[in-house]
């Protein structure tokens, strides 16, 4: 049997990315990065109970979960694991060199597919399904 991951939890998943994301571009602050990349790790790690930014947004959605769409966790976990990823490639890129802006390029590409993932578009997801049927043959 599956587990399920109501909507609203990834949805609040993938605002936090885009908020702080754009607050560490804006702010240049790149800590915010490395705070972002441990809340994902966790959320990798544990699951949604796991993530910091789902477990603030959870009291504000009590009323949405009951009868909420839901996604696959092995799905919501697979593009988790790309947003880690991306994240980790940003913070070296940072810590190579700390004045650089190719570190905002990787953060990005996780802001604009979780952003774009909110508008109903799963970047992730095409890459899942495509890995999956490229395993079948």
């Amino acid at each position: 049997m599956m587990k399920e991951i109501p909507i609203p939890y990834v949805r609040a998943n993938q605002a936090g990315m885009v908020i702080l994301i754009l607050l560490s571009i804006i702010l240049q602050q790149p800590v915010i990065l490395v705070a972002l990349w441990a809340i994902q790790v966790l959320g990798l790690w544990q699951g949604m109970r796991g993530n910091l930014i789902v477990q603030l947004a959870a009291p504000l959605l009590r009323s949405r979960i009951a009868g909420a769409q839901t996604e696959s966790s092995e799905l919501q976990r697979f593009n988790n694991a790309i947003a880690v990823a991306l994240l980790t490639i940003s913070i070296l890129c940072f810590w190579v060199n700390p004045d650089g802006w190719i570190g905002y390029v990787f953060a990005g590409m996780v802001a604009l597919a979780a952003f774009v993932a909110i508008c109903g578009y799963c970047v992730g997801c095409f890459l899942y399904y495509q890995f999956k049927r490229l395993r079948r043959r």
